[in-house]
């Protein structure tokens, strides 16, 4: 678990992660075996999420990887619910979140274990090459992003590693369908994960 300094931090920290999620994420973060690989997480936003498993990597002696281009997702763009004008960079006049997610994990003393990728998604994928003992994924929720990073991540998840996807609403009155209809559902029906625990919007898989 995390210290009490550490999850003032984290639920301080800016983003959309509740906190009994992000307890459970912790929960789920500390039972991996790090001989599988390291953490990865997919959607960083401003850090938040990677000041709740950057505690638990260290502690296990790995490190967290967390990937994103920081332009934001589709529904953080001009227009739409989730939209903060504070994230646009007026000089290019697009989001840029890689500055306070900078801060954030700065301010956490967490620059050791947390380890910034930024690129697209499906890109960095494609060149991943390290089996993983824990995938978070948390990135964009339109269909075909969400597809993409099921396609292209979850086949990185070592066996018995696991796979923690954010946003998963069975009820389409909840939210957002993509992460439930084109993450945890392929998943499942893979028959290569098996769910573990649900909590809110998150479910964690075990790869069988």
């Amino acid at each position: 678990m995390l210290t009490d300094e550490e999850l003032a931090r984290a639920t301080k920290a800016r983003g959309f992660m509740p906190p009994d999620e992000g307890l459970a994420l912790v929960e789920a973060a500390s039972l991996v075996d790090v001989a599988l690989g390291p953490m990865l997480e997919v959607g960083t936003y401003c850090g938040k999420s990677a000041c709740y498993l950057g505690p638990v990597a260290r502690r296990l002696g790995t490190v967290l990887f967390t990937v994103d281009h920081h332009r934001g997702s589709e529904e953080n763009q001009v227009g739409w619910e989730w939209h903060e004008p504070d994230l646009v960079d007026s000089g290019v006049g697009k989001m840029d979140t890689l500055p306070f997610f900078r801060r954030t994990v700065h301010d956490a003393g967490l620059e050791d274990v947390v380890i910034a990728v930024v690129g697209e998604s499906a890109t960095v994928a494609h060149h991943w090459a390290t089996p993983l003992s824990f995938l978070f994924i948390d990135g964009g929720h339109g269909v075909e992003p969400a597809r993409r990073d099921y396609a292209g991540w979850t086949p990185k998840v070592a066996s018995g590693g696991l796979l923690a996807i954010h946003d998963v609403f069975p009820d389409p009155a909840d939210g957002g369908r993509p992460p439930y209809e084109d993450i945890y559902l392929p998943a499942l029906n893979s028959g290569l994960f098996a769910e573990i625990s649900a909590t809110g919007s998150l479910r964690v898989l075990r790869r069988t």
